[in-house]
């Protein structure tokens, strides 16, 4: 019998296109099923975008007075930036609306521009974003087609590597604080190169002291959660 006691915090490996929040409602409701409760708290530290994979850390009962600490470690994240094309988004959410040329790019001037970011800076969030904005997100505004200030945020880049042996794809890790927006580390990369970018994947792979590689597929944590003592899982 599944017990959730003094709370629990669980590590799933979040499905392309799902939201953080698809994966807590989806969890949430088995495990009231599987309890035979109306209600039980459930919530993630650090949400990841639809168009991005990998690790969200979950917390369960009690566990969930801890989501603002967790929410404030940093996190290291994996992908891909498309140089010579640009979205709204800044992702792949839109489509693409300018392309830019790239012969003048050279592995030095990356490696320049990566160096750049390095550090604590002020980093501008992206419009299509769930910022808070007088009690909107920001992408409903964007949406919308209403033009409202992103506000910046301080940032810190710990760690920030590419490769680029795909180009104009550039595989990149960045290691950062909470609060960075991926997406907008890819558009001012490409502004910084005078070619345009775009993230085209994305996967967090370590969220404090926690890594993807201990994490479970959702439906591998509904199996858990219907057979706890299953010694397979």
């Amino acid at each position: 019998m599944l017990e959730v006691g003094e709370g629990l915090t669980i590590l799933v490996d979040k499905p392309f296109t799902w939201t953080s929040f698809d994966a807590v409602n989806k969890l949430r409701w088995h495990l009231k099923r599987q309890l035979k409760v109306k209600k039980i708290k459930v919530g993630h530290a650090g949400t990841l975008d639809p168009l991005a994979t990998g690790l969200l850390v979950i917390c369960i009962g009690k566990h969930t007075k801890l989501i603002e600490g967790l929410t404030n470690d940093h996190k290291t994240y994996t992908g891909t930036f498309l140089l010579g094309k640009t979205t709204p988004s800044y992702d792949l959410e839109t489509e693409y609306d300018q392309e830019f040329p790239t012969d003048h790019i050279t592995p030095e001037l990356m490696q320049e521009v990566v160096n750049s970011f390095l550090g604590t800076q002020l980093q501008t969030p992206p419009i299509f974003s769930a910022k808070q904005i007088d009690g909107k997100r920001a992408y409903d505004y964007a949406r919308a087609g209403i033009e409202v200030e992103m506000k910046q945020n301080e940032i810190t880049i710990h760690s920030f590597t590419i490769d680029s042996t795909r180009f104009p794809e550039i595989d990149f890790e960045i290691s950062c604080s909470k609060g960075t927006y991926i997406r907008s580390i890819a558009s001012d990369f490409g502004k910084k190169l005078h070619a345009g970018a775009t993230l085209i994947a994305l996967r967090r792979t370590v969220s404090g002291a926690f890594r993807i590689e201990d994490a479970k597929s959702v439906e591998e944590w509904i199996r858990w959660i219907e057979n706890p003592a299953d010694p397979s899982e």
